[in-house]
């Protein structure tokens, strides 16, 4: 049977059915960041026609114009150059990234953008003003097992069990995407390493990419999990219970893991909404030993750690792309409570020895 590749040019179908896939197709295909829990044998057929894809859902799609993103994240982390006709596998899913894109999960298989790297599949509706217009895609059919169920990210969620050990967690928060926050956390894990502990890294909050997770292993994080380790291929749109849910299955899995303590980076700005909803949830603030702040301007940082103490968050350091600039740290640094520390002074470790509850910790 020959496969159908749904576009806005292509007359609707009537009604969906179902393709068989050759593995070879699959093989050949360029299959995103954002997919590589998934066991491609399980790939053997694709559904085509009038479909509405859930988030996590996996395409099959053909590259139809570049634009913003000119390579795709592969899940080796090697970002593979994309030419129009491509084949490639991404995940149907949501974004919000001020520096980018917003994006939605569309309600058909029609062309529709892909507005990450890391390989998510979705309608843009927004973007900054720096940005091409997003790469677009025409859906050939979504991914499906033998007996013609879709195959979702979900399916592949790592599973969650009752760790046996409490480890530390530190919270990593910014003023704004691209305001330090990995670099911060990466730095935060090198310090607690220079004291002897095993650290694991998690991206709880974002889009699905790898560009974090390298960060994290190049720092020598011993465990690195995100959001779509867990089936999410996005925490846009989330309900703020879904989020926190992610927040304490990935901490519970570094624990389960053996890992002393965990760096938890919260992604884009305080104000965004599953970011701010989760900052303000009560499992947070019990679970946290404290957050680092990420700004890039002291009037930033001032306000950002001012809205977390109002939390009850304790902020036990500034930092971000604002230490690039003495003038910047000095201003901060007149009016905040906290350190303004840089990268040298995270990684060196001496903050933990004043925020370190060893004892309290051993009594519990």
């Amino acid at each position: 049977m020959t496969i159908i590749p749904l576009s806005t040019h292509d007359a609707p179908l009537s009604k969906a059915h179902r393709v068989p896939l050759k593995p070879h197709r699959v093989q050949r295909a360029k299959a995103a960041y954002t997919t590589r829990r998934v066991r491609w044998d399980e790939a053997c057929a694709l559904l085509v026609g009038e479909l509405k894809p859930r988030s996590g859902d996996l395409v099959l799609a053909r590259i139809e114009r570049i634009g913003q993103h000119k390579r795709i994240e592969l899940a080796c982390g090697r970002r593979a150059h994309l030419h129009v006709g491509d084949e490639v596998i991404l995940c149907y899913g949501s974004r919000y990234a001020p520096d980018q894109f917003e994006a939605v999960t569309p309600d058909n298989l029609g062309e529709c953008d892909m507005v990450a790297a890391g390989g998510v599949a979705a309608h843009c509706r927004e973007r900054h003003a720096s940005l091409k217009a997003p790469t677009r895609i025409a859906p050939i059919g979504l991914l499906a097992d033998a007996a013609g169920q879709v195959l979702n990210l979900s399916r592949y969620a790592l599973p969650v069990t009752t760790p046996t050990s409490r480890p530390l967690v530190y919270g990593v928060a910014g003023s704004l995407m691209n305001a330090g926050k990995t670099t911060t956390a990466a730095m935060v894990l090198r310090g607690l390493r220079s004291r002897g502990l095993k650290v694991g890294a998690v991206k709880v909050t974002g889009t699905g990419a790898g560009c974090d997770r390298w960060v994290y292993e190049d720092a020598g994080a011993d465990s690195v999990l995100d959001f779509t380790d867990l089936g999410e291929p996005s925490t846009y749109q989330l309900p703020a219970a879904r989020v926190e849910a992610l927040f304490s299955g990935l901490v519970d899995l570094q624990a389960s893991a053996g890992m002393d303590a965990v760096v938890v980076e919260v992604a884009d700005g305080v104000y965004q909404a599953e970011t701010a909803a989760l900052l303000a949830s009560p499992l947070f603030r019990r679970r946290c030993e404290g957050v680092f702040f990420a700004a890039a301007d002291p009037l930033g940082a001032t306000s950002g750690v001012d809205h977390l103490q109002q939390l009850g968050l304790p902020v036990l350091g500034v930092s971000g792309t604002l230490t690039a600039s003495p003038l910047a740290m000095r201003e901060a640094a007149q009016r905040l409570e906290p350190p303004v520390l840089t990268k040298e002074a995270l990684s060196a470790g001496t903050w933990l020895k004043a925020y370190y509850p060893a004892a309290q910790r051993e009594e519990a």
